[in-house]
C-alpha cells in the first residue's frame, strides 16, 4: 500500500512540476445561467436567475456569465439585474455584432465575452463568411468592445476542429485589439486530453493574454479535458454547476475544482464547503436530476453497503474516500442492502440510537440482507421496525412456538385456506383451516397447531413503513388467553408473514409467562 500511495503522489508531484508556468489560483467563469440554461428543457425565470446568481456568488465563482442579453426582454433584464446584484463579476454573452454588444453595455455587465466561428465546418455552413472577413468581425468586436470601456474575453468558437495556423492568426489579432482573455471552446466536445494538453501549449507559447477553457462532455471526457488544458497552462476554467448545459453538458463545476484542489494542490476561490449545496439549488431549480452515481455530489459518491468497504471506512475513511465529504458539504451514508455487513448495520443502529446484543444484531443484519436480496430498498424507517421486531421477541433459545412452513391456498369465492408446520416445545406439529380472509385462516391454523383455541386477537393494527407495493408491513397485535393480554409486532414485506410473526411472538410471549 505504502509503494501505491508513494507512486500515486510521485505521479501528481511530476505532472505539476511539468506544467509550463503552472498557476497557484486558477480562476472559475460560471456559465450555468447562460450555457447550462440552454439544457433542453431548463429554462430559469427571473427569480431563479437570481437566487442562483447570488449562490454562486457566494460559493465564491470568480466570473458569472449571467446571460445573452440581445436574445430576449426577459434575457436582458435578467442579466441587468444580477449585473446591479451580484457580488463578483458579471459577463454577458455576445456575437461578433455590434447590436449584442451593445445590449451587454446597456445591461451594464463588468466583462463582455463575444464569439465568432473559426473552424471550416461553421465557417463553411453557419457563417457563410471566409476567413479573412471572419477574422476583421473579430478584431472589430473586441476593438468596440474594448473602446467602450469593458473587458473582452473572445472565444473563438469550435476551435478544436479549427486549422491550428488560422486559430493562431484569429487569436493574436484580438490579442493585439485588446482581448484581456481568450477562451478556447471544445464546442461539440470531439477532442481528448493529451490532444487538448498540446493544443493549449501551442497556443500558450503565441498567445499572451489569459488563456481560458471551455469543454462539452459529448464524449464523456469534459472535465478531464479541462484538467489537461490546466496544465497546459491555462489559468482560468469554464464550468456549469451539475455539468449543464447544451446536449451532453458542460464540464462540471464540482469535478474541475475537487480535481484541481485535491489531485494537482492547485487552488481556486471556491468554498468548497458549498460545493453539495448549490448542486442540490440547481438541481431543484432546474428540474434536472443526477444520476446517483454522479462524482461528488451524486446521492452515492460517499454512501457504502458492501460490508468490507463499510468496515473499512468506520475505521479510516480515506480507505475507500478519495476526499473526506464534509469537504464538499456532503454526508456519508451507509446503505442498507443485501450487500451489508454487520459492521454497517452496528453503525446505523449506533446512528439511530438503538441498542442491541450481539445476537440481536445478527438477526437484523440477516433480515436487512434477505430484504435486500429481494431487491427492496432499506431505508432507515425499515431498520427501525426490523430492529423494534426484534428486539420485541422473545429471546431465540427461550422460544417455545417457532414457524417451519407455511402454504397459503385462496380461490375466488372461497374461503382462504392455510396450512401450517409449527415446532412446539421441540415436537413439530401442523394443523391445516380455513378463515374470512387469508390472515384469519393463517392464525386460525397456527391456534390449531398450538392448540390453545382460547387465544385471541383482541386488537390488529397494520402500517406500510414506506410508499411502494414493495413497503414493508409493519403488524402490531394484542394477544389475550383470558387471563392476560400481551403486544407483538412483526415486520415482513408480506403481510401475511408479518401477521403470523406478530401472533407467533405474541404466543411466545404468553407462553413465557406461564
Amino acid at each position: 500500500m505504502f509503494f501505491f500511495l508513494r507512486a500515486h503522489i510521485d505521479i501528481i508531484i511530476g505532472s505539476w512540476l511539468n506544467m509550463p508556468d503552472m498557476q497557484k489560483k486558477i480562476k472559475v467563469f460560471d456559465t450555468t445561467l447562460r450555457d447550462g440554461e440552454q439544457t433542453p428543457g431548463v429554462a430559469f425565470t427571473l427569480e431563479k436567475k437570481l437566487e442562483l446568481a447570488h449562490a454562486l456568488s457566494d460559493i465564491g465563482v470568480d466570473i458569472i456569465e449571467a446571460g445573452f442579453p440581445i436574445n430576449s426582454e426577459d434575457e436582458f433584464r435578467a442579466v441587468k439585474q444580477i449585473s446591479s446584484e451580484a457580488d463578483t463579476k458579471v459577463c454577458g454573452l455576445a456575437r461578433a455584432l455590434i447590436s449584442d454588444i451593445d445590449a451587454c453595455l446597456k445591461a451594464d455587465v463588468d466583462l463582455v465575452h463575444t464569439f465568432i466561428s473559426t473552424s471550416p465546418q461553421h465557417l463553411k455552413y453557419q457563417m457563410m463568411k471566409s476567413e479573412e472577413e471572419v477574422c476583421e468581425m473579430a478584431v472589430a468586436a473586441v476593438e468596440y468592445i474594448v473602446d467602450h470601456g469593458l473587458p473582452c474575453l473572445f472565444s473563438p468558437m469550435d476551435a478544436t476542429r479549427s486549422d491550428l495556423g488560422y486559430l493562431v492568426k484569429v487569436c493574436k489579432a484580438v490579442e493585439e485589439a485588446g482581448a484581456g482573455t481568450i477562451n478556447i471552446p471544445d464546442t461539440v466536445g470531439v477532442i481528448y486530453p493529451t490532444e487538448m494538453k498540446e493544443l493549449i501549449g501551442k497556443l500558450r507559447k503565441e498567445i499572451h493574454v489569459d488563456l481560458d477553457i471551455h469543454c462539452h462532455n459529448d464524449f464523456g471526457m469534459a472535465v478531464a479535458n479541462t484538467l489537461a488544458a490546466v496544465e497546459a497552462g491555462c489559468n482560468q476554467v469554464q464550468t456549469t454547476v451539475n455539468g449543464l448545459g447544451e446536449r451532453a453538458g458542460n464540464a462540471d463545476m464540482a469535478q474541475v475544482v475537487m480535481g484541481l484542489h485535491v489531485l494537482y494542490g492547485v487552488k481556486t476561490n471556491i468554498k468548497t464547503e458549498k460545493i453539495y449545496p448549490l448542486s442540490k439549488l440547481v438541481e431543484r431549480l432546474s428540474g434536472i436530476r443526477l444520476m446517483p452515481n454522479f462524482p461528488i455530489v451524486g446521492d452515492n459518491a460517499f454512501a457504502h453497503e458492501s460490508g468490507i468497504h463499510v468496515h473499512a471506512v468506520l475505521k479510516k475513511a480515506e480507505t475507500f474516500e478519495p476526499i473526506n465529504p464534509e469537504m464538499v458539504g456532503a454526508r456519508r451514508r451507509l446503505v442498507l442492502g443485501k450487500h451489508v455487513g454487520i459492521h454497517g448495520v452496528a453503525a446505523k443502529l449506533k446512528e439511530l440510537d438503538i441498542a442491541v446484543d450481539s445476537e440481536q444484531l445478527r438477526e437484523i443484519t440477516s433480515k436487512v440482507k434477505d430484504l435486500g436480496g429481494k431487491g427492496k430498498k432499506v431505508f432507515e424507517e425499515d431498520l427501525i421496525a426490523i430492529a423494534e421486531d426484534i428486539l420485541g421477541m422473545v429471546p431465540q433459545a427461550e422460544r417455545k412456538i417457532v414457524l417451519i412452513d407455511l402454504e397459503l391456498q385462496s380461490k375466488i369465492n372461497k374461503k382462504p385456506v392455510a396450512s401450517i408446520i409449527l415446532k412446539v416445545d421441540g415436537v413439530e406439529k401442523n394443523a391445516k383451516e380455513d378463515g374470512v380472509g387469508p390472515v384469519d385462516a393463517v392464525l386460525n391454523a397456527i391456534k390449531s397447531a398450538v392448540g390453545r383455541e382460547e387465544i385471541l386477537v383482541e386488537e390488529y393494527h397494520l402500517d406500510a413503513i414506506t410508499g411502494g407495493s414493495d413497503a414493508l408491513a409493519d403488524v402490531t397485535i394484542r394477544v389475550g388467553d383470558g387471563r392476560r393480554t400481551v403486544m407483538a409486532r412483526g415486520v415482513h414485506e408480506d403481510i401475511v408473514m408479518a401477521s403470523v410473526i406478530a401472533f407467533i411472538n405474541g404466543l411466545n410471549r404468553l407462553l413465557r409467562l406461564g
